[in-house]
Parts: structure tokens; sequence; C-alpha cells
């Protein structure tokens, strides 16, 4: 199997509009509580790992402090059951007054104050998920009304104890509320993780106008298995998700559980890598108080942050299946560069795997490659053979670098790789692509 280079150029024509806030041309990074914390609200036995001001402000301090904030995880989100069960005397949402005594308001200052930025969680249903009250169509104005007030910088809007005409109804009506605030807030949509994921009951086409990115599958859970089947389903239905993403509107894969209890090193390293290649929000889920430092790096890996973050905001596909087990992902990127993931399905030992940038249906050149993990480097032509060696459930990531050459002998300019037509379908001059 060749990489149908059509399909790329048919997603920059076909792309959708974008949510017009001006908000996440790049996919968010942050940490998120969810998966790690869950609805721990025992602050009395396990103060800790509650759910409180203190769990989040210690979060906070971490991404301020070790490295991460300079690197683009600047969001700090509180998901289910920070709230009161009761809304106040009037009728507004109010943060549970035992574990976050100081309000929403006072814990967002402490994040502008550290140079980050506060997400809370509320849901479509008259319940949260977690059982805590939700925001029904009839509070939708006065929840966003709310949350600008407590200035908070992105709010997620789940879907649980509510129906599709509900959601139809309610998911476009807190875009529009949310930005009649008047302040910007990233608004993360849950809608089509409810609907299947997939045409015909998910428009993506609308999703990208309302939503600055959405959950499209199930909730990840601390297992590989778990990794392995949000994989399955997203380069399962590639050709949909495509088109949908792009700067401004991401897919949502859900969190990253590197640093957590059920992945191997080669796993951590294998969702990190494949996370980037989708162009997925980076929203950790793991204790940065306890991390380890293996975790650290792979998170904090720079090459790969840049992978994600390239400003062209293409989602990357799978472009091979081998009979071996091995996987092929491939991702344009700005510049005329692009991403490889070499990717084991294996359990039983390191496959070395051979092929050239040739069969990989890279155009005639040289080709500067650079190792994302261990950042060593080389130069390839395309029709070089070589082989990685990819550990059982591991990856091999390269950020590849196109290297122009001209002959002296010839009048011409040597040809452009065959990703020149992304740049063509975009609109681009020959200025803007050089």
């Amino acid at each position: 199997m060749r990489f149908p280079l059509l399909l790329v150029v048919t997603c920059l024509l076909g792309t959708t509009l974008t949510l017009d806030n001006g908000l996440m041309r790049t996919p968010p990074m942050g940490w998120l509580a969810w998966e790690r914390f869950r609805c721990d609200i025992d602050c009395k036995d396990d103060p800790q790992n509650c759910i409180s001001e203190n769990l989040f402000r210690d979060m906070a301090d971490r991404l301020s402090e070790d490295g991460w904030r300079e690197l683009g995880y600047v969001y700090v989100n509180i998901d289910d059951c920070w709230s009161s069960m009761n809304r106040d005397e009037h009728g507004r949402l109010q943060a549970d007054p035992m574990r976050f005594p100081g309000g929403i308001k006072k814990l967002a200052g402490y994040m502008h104050d550290r140079g980050l930025k506060l997400g809370i969680y509320g849901d479509m249903g008259t319940h949260t998920c977690g059982g805590y009250p939700g925001t029904p169509l009839d509070k939708i104005e006065i929840d966003a009304e709310t949350f600008a007030e407590w200035e908070v910088d992105m709010f997620k809007y789940d879907g649980c104890y509510s129906n599709a005409t509900e959601k139809e109804k309610g998911y476009p009506l807190m875009s529009k509320a949310l930005n009649a605030t008047g302040r910007q807030i990233g608004y993360s949509c849950s809608w089509p993780a409810y609907q299947g994921g997939l045409p015909p009951k998910v428009n993506y086409a609308m999703l990208g106008e309302i939503c600055n990115l959405w959950r499209n599958y199930v909730d990840i859970q601390d297992s590989w298995g778990s990794v392995l089947a949000i994989v399955d389903w997203f380069f399962g239905n590639q050709d949909v998700l495509i088109p949908a993403a792009g700067p401004g509107r991401w897919n949502d894969p859900d969190m990253l559980i590197v640093g957590d209890f059920g992945l191997s090193l080669d796993q951590s390293r294998s969702q990190m890598a494949l996370w980037a290649i989708m162009a997925a929000p980076l929203f950790m889920s793991n204790d940065l108080r306890t991390i380890s430092s293996s975790a650290r790096n792979i998170l904090q890996n720079k090459m790969v942050i840049i992978i994600n973050q390239d400003p062209l905001g293409i989602q990357g596909r799978r472009i091979l299946q081998e009979k071996s087990k091995i996987e092929v992902f491939w991702r344009p990127l700005s510049n005329n560069n692009s991403a490889l993931v070499f990717f084991s399905r294996r359990t039983d030992m390191p496959y070395r795997y051979q092929t050239s940038l040739g069969k990989l249906n890279y155009t005639m050149g040289s080709y500067r490659i650079t190792d994302a993990f261990t950042y060593k480097t080389l130069t390839l032509k395309d029709t070089t053979n070589f082989v990685v060696s990819v550990n059982p459930t591991g990856v091999v990531m390269w950020f590849t670098a196109w290297m122009m050459v001209v002959k002296a002998s010839m009048a011409r300019p040597a040809p452009l790789p065959r990703t020149w037509w992304i740049f063509w379908a975009a609109g681009l001059t020959a200025a803007e692509y050089r």
C-alpha cells in the first residue's frame, strides 16, 4: 500500500469552517484531572488526591516550576465532581465550599499568576456523569456568564443524562453563549462520542464551526488495551476524521496516561508518538508531583511536541499495515518536513523492519532524518534501503526533512517533493512554499 496523496489534497480542499474565537490554532496542551483522580471527594482521608483546589494548585505549581509550561502545557483542567450539589440562591453553579473554599475565580487567578489557564467541566443533562448539577438548555446562558465571570479559559461540555434532541440544540447554544460573554473560552464538546463518532449521525463540518475540540470515542482507561482500542478506532476511520481536524478544531482521542500505572516505557513512547501523529490535544492525566523521570522525559520530548504542534495542523494517517505486525504512520508538516512512526504490534521481540523512503512514497532526493527519541541523525536517499529495530509494542519516530539539491547542469530547480500538492491545494504560492 502506498500513501494516497490525493486524500491529503482532498482534506485541504474540503476543510470545514472554524469556530471564530481565535483559540487553539495548535492542539491545546495541559493537565486534566479525570483519568488519574476520577471523582475522589474524600478530602478527610485522602487530602492529597481528592478533587479540591489544593490538587489543582499543586499541579499548577508543577507545571510552572518543572519546565512544563514553557513546552506548551498551560491548561489545568477541572473535570467532574467539583461543584456543590445545589446551585446558589441566584440559580448559579457554585464550587463545593469545603473542597474549594476560595472559589473558582480565585483558583483561576492562581493559574493566571503562573502563566497558566484554567479549564472547567459541565454537562448537558440534568446532572453530570458523576451526579452533580448539570447545565441543561435553560441554564446555558447563566452558566456561560458565570464561567466568564470566574475568568475560566476552557469549558468541557459532557452529555450524560441528556437526549439526542437536547444535544442537537445545546451544543451550538453553548458555543454561542460562551462567545457572547466577550471572554475567549476554549470549547470542548463531547457530542460526537455520544453519537458513535461517525457520519451520518456526526456532522463534523458543523462541529468545526462551533467547537475547538471534541471527544470522538470512549474514555481512555489506564491500560495498553485501552490505548490500542483508541488507536484502532481513530486510524480505522481516518478518512472521515482527517478532514475534520485543523487549526482551531481538533479530534480528541482523550488523555495521555503516560506516568500512570498501565503502560510500559515502550508503550508510553507509543502513545505519545501516535497522539502527535494524530495532531491530538495533549492533556496529561497523571500525578506530576511523583512522576518518574522516564515518563517526564517522554512527555517533555521537544521534538515530539514540535511535531504535535505543527502549525499546518494536518492530522496524520496510517499508511501501511504489514503482515509482520509493523505499522507505518505519516504526517505532513510545515516547511516541507514530515513525521514517520514505525509501530510494532508484536509482543515477542524487537523486529528489524526493512524499507526505503521511496517505498513509503517519498519523492526522489535526500532527506535529513532525526530520531525523535534518541536525537540521532542520518541522511538517506529515497532509494536507500534502511532497517529500523522496533521494540514490542514500541515505536521508532522520525522527523524527516527534505534536502533540496540542484545540479549545476540543470537550468530548472530540483523537483518539488510530492507534498507540494498539499501547498498547492491550500492556495500557497511558490514563495510561501519555499
